[in-house]
């Protein structure tokens, strides 16, 4: 994909993980399972997964988020991202 600038390329991740991340799935955060049921693109420019528990929902940047094993087929674009994120030294 051409992509000119950080905001182009965060975009262009943030499709291909939303088209190919298998939805929704569990994982663990902090010691609470908890279902990724989607991920957004904030304004910040960062990807997050949309986790729930019960009636609660909170965004865990995508760069953070603990992946379940086996994975959920399509992360490799969430490898992807993270890989991006580091080299931009936009997160840990």
């Amino acid at each position: 994909m051409d992509c000119y600038n950080d905001d182009e390329q965060v975009t262009g991740l943030y499709t291909k993980v939303e088209e190919h991340l298998e939805l929704p799935f569990e994982t663990t955060v902090l010691g609470v399972k908890v279902t990724v049921g989607g991920v957004d693109l904030r304004d910040t420019g960062d990807i997050v997964a949309l986790c729930s528990k019960g009636g609660s929902r909170q965004p865990i940047p995508l760069d953070d988020l603990p992946l379940p094993t086996p994975p959920p087929p399509g992360v490799e674009w969430v490898e992807a991202y993270r890989l991006w994120a580091r080299q931009r030294g936009r997160h840990g």
